[in-house]
C-alpha cells in the first residue's frame, strides 16, 4: 500500500463523514488581492486558475440571488493593529493602507450590494462582524473561495463551522502558493471542518437553490 493509499485508509476509519450542503448559502471570496497576482510581489502565487473558478461560481451565485462575501487584509500605518501576526508574517507590509498590492486584481469587480469585510487576521470571522451577519441573513451553509488554502481558508474554515456554518470549500476556487500544503489542508478540511467539493457540484448546487425560490 503506498503512503497516500494507506493515509486515506487511515483516516477512512476514524474521519470522511459528508455533512452536506444546507438552504441558505453565501459564497466567501476570500483575500483574492492584487498581491498574489503581481509576479513583482513577493507574495505572488500564480493562482490565476483558483480566480477564474470563484469568478464563476460568483456568476451563478449572483444569478441565483445568492449573498456574495468579499474579504481583504488592511493594516494602519507600521501594522499598528497588525499585532503579533503582523509581527510574523513580514510580507503582510504589502497590505498597510494604501498599498496598491491590496487593491482587487483585474477581473474582480464588487458589486454595490456585495459586501467587504476587512480583516487582520487569517480567519474572516476573527475580529469582524461576519458570523452576526450571516446570522442575520439566515445562512446557514458558506461557501469558501480564496487565498491561501493554508492560510486564510483554512483559517476561516475552522471558524466556520465553530461558529454554527456549515463550510463547503470549492476545490478549484481556492489557491496556494505551493501544492504540498495546498493538498494537505484541502484534505484535512474535509476530513474534519467541512466538505470539499467540485466547481461542478456546487455550480449544480447554487442552481438549485435559485429553482426553489
Amino acid at each position: 500500500m503506498n503512503d497516500t493509499a494507506e493515509l486515506e485508509e487511515n483516516y477512512r476509519r476514524a474521519y470522511g463523514n459528508r455533512i452536506g450542503f444546507g438552504t441558505r448559502p453565501a459564497l466567501i471570496m476570500i483575500d483574492f488581492v492584487q498581491a498574489y497576482f503581481d509576479p513583482e510581489c513577493e507574495l505572488y502565487a500564480g493562482v490565476e486558475d483558483a480566480l477564474s473558478s470563484a469568478l464563476r461560481i460568483r456568476e451563478v451565485a449572483r444569478a441565483n440571488k445568492v449573498p456574495v462575501i468579499y474579504t481583504n487584509v488592511t493594516y494602519q500605518h507600521d501594522g499598528l493593529d497588525g499585532g503579533r501576526f503582523f509581527q510574523k508574517a513580514k510580507p503582510l507590509r504589502n497590505f498597510v493602507s494604501g498599498n496598491p498590492m491590496g487593491n482587487w486584481p483585474e477581473g474582480l469587480a464588487v458589486g454595490d450590494d456585495e459586501l467587504v469585510i476587512s480583516k487582520q487576521y487569517p480567519s474572516a470571522f476573527f475580529g469582524t462582524s461576519l458570523a452576526s451577519t450571516l446570522t442575520t441573513w439566515g445562512i446557514d451553509t458558506l461557501i469558501h473561495t480564496g487565498l491561501s488554502t493554508s492560510g486564510c481558508v483554512r483559517a476561516t474554515c475552522v471558524d466556520c463551522s465553530s461558529y454554527g456554518f456549515i463550510p463547503i470549500i470549492a476545490r478549484e476556487g481556492v489557491g496556494d502558493r505551493h501544492s504540498a500544503p495546498h493538498e494537505a489542508n484541502l484534505f484535512d478540511m474535509d476530513a474534519k471542518y467541512g466538505d470539499v467539493e467540485s466547481e461542478g457540484t456546487i455550480m449544480d448546487y447554487l442552481n438549485k437553490i435559485g429553482a426553489s425560490k
